[in-house]
């Protein structure tokens, strides 16, 4: 189903299709068409100012590649008379492309492909928004240790983070699904820091929609690179690695890892970052200067760890779709939620079995997902049964999800970055286990099919919508 992103209601019921392009509707009123009549939507050219101004005073969200962030048509906050209109105008073929927010009068399926990094190279599963039937391609990067994998949408480009016992850590490159890699010359490199080294890239991501040129690495040991020529060259952060703790940041059990980089939809200045075992930091200047965000979480590893503030292991974190500055994370002890952009941090782990897992994802309209696990010392789900848990009240209360995953002498892990969602509706979501297995549900967790192969160890899974 064609997807759009919606504003709340204000005077002339404006609707944000993305980059550039408004539906404006002067004095009131729907601009249907360019002689006025209903039936059909226009849209104007404006500057990017004018856009992200326009999305602010909108209190909307803005589109971001690959994980895109967005409202559907049967959201509840897009004015009512605006939802009629769309659903009528929907159905008749008008489609919106979240990737480059341009409408068309022509319909296709969208194809949809899941990149997934694991030990010994990345495999490629295709489909399409049915997700009925997959493809696999791969192994790509055969021999390579592969920790983090992202789809470029504007030119099909996919790029990856790797490592190889002889070449050394790179990103790569592939313009043809896999076929071929590039490296990429002027990559990240060994972060500021006494006796720091490149021992992984964890994690890419693009930057904010208003700035397609950009994008962020997180690398073990931790640090933070930023590419503003489309992944050419990178540079450091290293406000980040200059930090008054960094003398005392201590690793976790997978390494001195930044892990996780999120960017706020509404500013494209404001940055988080999650290291493990270090915490939450965040940027109000594009990454030159960081405020350190851990109040409200604990030293997990006190007789260990001595530094002030330090020992808080952030497994993962993931944003609110629909609040600005509310985000949620998987701790090493705990889940937990804060609703004033990390400065505080309160738990919404009631009800589940256990306080320790790794991934935390949501979907577009906000559904939460975690994956329990037994503890520290025992990394695999309680009594070898297989179980997801959702929440739809933002982490309030939670169910278990388990039609279509193994519940009998199943011990199994997940890894922090071995699940994700798709932007399709329903939502579809993922997650690949210690042992190689790739579970899905298309219906937003409600059901689950295992797709058929058997991987190397899973650490990282991606939904690219091409």
């Amino acid at each position: 189903m064609p997807r759009v992103m919606g504003g709340s209601q204000v005077s002339s019921f404006p609707l944000c299709l993305g980059n550039g392009f408004v539906v404006a509707a002067p004095k009131g009123r729907f601009n249907t068409n360019p002689r006025q009549r209903p039936g059909f939507f226009t849209r104007r050219p404006v500057s990017p100012e004018r856009a992200a101004q326009f999305q602010r005073s909108c209190r909307l969200g803005s589109f971001r590649s690959v994980s895109v962030n967005f409202w559907d048509i049967n959201n509840d906050l897009i004015p009512f008379r605006l939802n009629l209109i769309l659903q009528k105008r929907l159905a008749r073929g008008f489609n919106f492309c979240h990737t480059c927010a341009m409408a068309s009068t022509k319909t296709s399926p969208r194809q949809l492909v899941l990149l997934i990094a694991t030990a010994k190279g990345a495999f490629f599963y295709h489909s399409d928004e049915r997700r009925e039937q997959w493809k696999l391609t791969g192994p790509h990067l055969a021999g390579w240790e592969v920790y983090s994998l992202c789809g470029d949408s504007r030119n099909g480009r996919v790029i990856a983070g790797a490592g190889h016992f002889m070449h050394g850590v790179t990103l790569r490159t592939s313009t043809d699904l896999g076929g071929t890699w590039e490296p990429v010359e002027r990559g990240p490199a060994a972060p500021t820091g006494p006796n720091a080294k490149l021992k992984h890239i964890w994690q890419i991501v693009p930057g904010h929609s208003s700035e397609p040129g950009t994008w962020y690495a997180g690398v073990d040991d931790a640090g933070l690179f930023v590419s503003r020529d489309d992944g050419r060259t990178w540079t450091e952060l290293d406000g980040l690695t200059r930090h008054a703790t960094r003398p005392i940041w201590v690793p976790g059990n997978g390494g001195l890892c930044l892990h996780t980089i999120l960017v706020d939809p509404g500013n494209p200045k404001r940055l988080w970052v999650a290291i493990s075992a270090v915490g939450v930091f965040r940027s109000e200047d594009a990454g030159d200067t960081w405020q350190l965000c851990n109040t409200g979480l604990h030293n997990v590893a006190p007789d260990f760890v001595k530094g002030e503030g330090m020992g808080r292991c952030v497994h993962k974190m993931a944003l609110d779709p629909h609040q600005p500055g509310v985000l949620y994370q998987q701790f090493h002890g705990g889940v937990f939620k804060s609703v004033d952009a990390g400065d505080s941090w309160i738990s919404i782990a009631n009800g589940l079995p256990s306080d320790f897992g790794f991934p935390m994802v949501a979907t577009a309209r906000g559904s939460l997902f975690v994956v329990p696990l037994v503890a520290d010392e025992v990394r695999v789900v309680p009594e070898g049964k297989l179980k997801v848990w959702r929440s739809r009240d933002r982490g309030a209360s939670w169910q278990p999800l388990t039609a279509g995953l193994p519940q009998e002498s199943h011990f199994v892990g997940v890894l922090r970055d071995a699940m994700t969602t798709d932007p399709l509706e329903p939502a579809g979501v993922y997650f690949g286990t210690t042992m190689g297995e790739l579970f899905f549900s298309a219906n937003d967790g409600d059901t689950w099919q295992r797709l058929p192969a058997q991987f190397p160890r899973i650490t990282s899974i991606k939904a690219w919508a091409v």
